[in-house]
């Protein structure tokens, strides 16, 4: 599913709210429901652009990391296949 709003577009949105204004207004006004907003905040409170690209940094790294975890483990397990058989 493709997002509307980038991660960074979500804080600067939540930063809006912050500094001023009704929900109500910032939501109509993004074209957003006032539960996606409330959502959103609910993730990113309190968090700033940098943050935001950092986490995505690190989300993209642990992914790398659960791919080459796998990898390893199949081979492990491949191996010892192998050598459990007699010859």
């Amino acid at each position: 599913m493709k997002k509307r709003f980038t991660d960074e577009q979500i804080v600067i949105v939540l930063q809006e709210a912050e500094s001023g204004g009704s929900v109500r207004d910032i939501c109509r006004k993004h074209n957003v429901t006032e539960q996606t907003f409330y959502r959103w905040r609910k993730q990113f409170d309190g968090m700033e652009v940098a943050d935001v690209k950092k986490l995505k940094a690190l989300h993209q790294e642990n992914e790398e990391l659960k791919k080459v975890v796998a990898e390893l483990t199949l081979d492990n397990r491949m191996l010892r296949d192998i050598n459990s058989k007699k010859w």
